[in-house]
């Protein structure tokens, strides 16, 4: 059996009992980043799991190892940093061949990121399309703005701390009056939805410091 159990986004109380029970009872945790895994082994009690980290460094390398230990009946939970597991993440690719190999998948629902923001963001969420990273190259990035700005329904995409202010600048130079939402440290004390035209939000960003990825949410084209 492979799980694909959700954890917190920030705050550690959201956390189901039910991915509690299953992170408690699973052979192995498979983590993109083992501290996280011991910081929510050290808050519920998950006892002394054994860990396979898996992320973009090693993804190829360890996931012929992960379908052995399936194959052998052990049973698997799939965890990620924070939020739902293969969601912009490599762990669609565990979940992958554990279907080719006819292996049970269960999913223990909980926090996803874009999903919070969007919900909050007061704009459009009866049809939306979400575009995971960023591209990091410029031409990239510039076209599915481009795209996101031409959509009739809202588009929603994560960015890194680090490239933000340019791409929030990207936005602004290319649709300065469209509404947009940057939201960032989810369920976290300091928790922040950043609203209202491109060009203001971007100015907002750039008199403050901000840490860890941020969901950005871009509002439908306006119907003439």
């Amino acid at each position: 059996m492979l799980y694909i159990v959700s954890t917190p986004i920030g705050n550690l109380g959201d956390i189901t009992q039910r991915a509690i029970d299953v992170l408690r009872e699973v052979d192995v945790v498979i983590a993109e980043d083992s501290r996280r895994t011991h910081v929510l082994s050290s808050r519920y009690g998950l006892g002394n799991k054994k860990i396979i980290v898996f992320n973009e460094a090693n993804e190829h390398k360890e996931l012929p190892r992960i379908i052995e230990l399936l194959k052998a009946g052990k049973t698997l939970a799939l965890t990620t940093d924070s939020g739902t597991p293969g969601i912009s993440d490599p762990g669609f690719l565990v979940v992958r061949e554990a279907v080719k190999e006819n292996i049970q998948i269960s999913q223990v629902p909980g926090a996803c990121a874009f999903v919070s923001a969007l919900v909050c963001s007061g704009l459009p969420s009866d049809k939306f399309i979400f575009h995971g990273f960023f591209p990091k190259k410029p031409g990239q990035k510039a076209d599915l703005i481009k795209k996101a700005m031409e959509s009739e329904i809202t588009s929603v995409f994560y960015e890194s701390p680090y490239r933000i202010s340019k791409t929030l600048a990207d936005i602004a130079a290319l649709m300065p009056e469209r509404q947009i939402v940057v939201a960032r440290e989810l369920t976290k004390r300091h928790e922040q939805f950043l609203r209202g035209a491109a060009a203001e939000v971007f100015k907002q960003s750039e008199e403050q410091t901000v840490k860890g990825e941020m969901v950005v949410i871009i509002a439908p084209k306006p119907k003439d």
